[in-house]
């Protein structure tokens, strides 16, 4: 299980790499890049050494990287090690397939338990030909908390690659300083108006749904033909896109209480 989990990570930041590369986000490689740094760098993105993804202390409320320390939850662990929704992972018990919206839902839902936060619940399930994918939720707030995804060869959940760990600015592994509490500055309907403009030049004819609000970001379904085809990502703060290529095609979905 280790050595398997072992290999998401790395499959994950791999994604999360082409990912950065595709939507032309740049991190700064030295103090404040991906080799080394303690804080945001001179664009507004945590640095990815020893103060960001691969370790070390950083300036993110005692988040101590990616595989390693103190998390960013419930006083969770890194990713490899971890306690709390963002750092960790959890099978169905059984590491069985998950072949339906039902069994990705109760996946989720194990997963969460897992880490006693009772304020947590499952918002809305999404099957995709590569995984299943979940929307978290605080019951107090309504707010979205995070995105999952599904193992469907296992039943594991473990965080969503690409803006829920990068972006999410309560849950994700970065996690801003005192930054949760900061409104959003770009509006519901800029990141719609921002998302259309990015489909006009990559999936013309292609258009979005009303966006689903994050700590941090926006994460909006692409539709085309009436179908859901996809989903993308804008940042809260910078309007920056950020294209999610791991789902593969849309197969269903199901809010939660459905």
């Amino acid at each position: 299980m280790k050595a398997r989990m072992f290999g998401w990570v790395i499959a994950g930041f791999v994604a999360l790499t082409l990912a950065i590369g595709g939507t032309g986000l740049a991190l700064a490689q030295g103090p404040n890049g991906m080799t080394g740094g303690n804080g945001p760098n001179g664009a507004g993105y945590p640095g990815m050494g020893p103060g960001g993804m691969m370790g070390g202390s950083g300036s993110y409320s005692g988040y101590s990287g990616m595989m390693n320390g103190s998390g960013p939850f419930a006083g969770g662990a890194g990713m490899m090690g971890g306690r709390g929704p963002m750092g960790g992972y959890a099978t169905n018990g059984t590491e069985q397939p998950v072949t339906s919206l039902d069994q990705a839902q109760q996946a989720v839902q194990a997963y969460l338990d897992r880490y006693g936060n009772a304020n947590l619940a499952v918002d809305e399930v999404m099957e995709f030909q590569q995984n299943f994918y979940a929307i978290v939720k605080e019951k107090d707030t309504a707010t979205k908390a995070f995105e999952v995804l599904v193992d469907r060869n296992t039943g594991t959940v473990f965080p969503e690659y690409g803006p829920n760990m990068i972006w999410n600015t309560k849950y994700g592994m970065m996690h801003w300083q005192n930054s949760s509490t900061q409104p959003l500055t770009v509006s519901p309907e800029q990141a719609t108006q921002i998302a259309g403009q990015w489909l006009v030049q990559n999936q013309p004819g292609a258009m979005t749904e009303t966006p689903d609000t994050f700590y941090g970001y926006y994460t909006l379904h692409i539709m085309k033909g009436g179908k859901v085809t996809g989903m993308l990502s804008v940042n809260g703060y910078t309007g920056q896109v950020w294209y999610h290529t791991w789902h593969g095609a849309f197969i269903g979905m199901k809010e939660a209480g459905a």
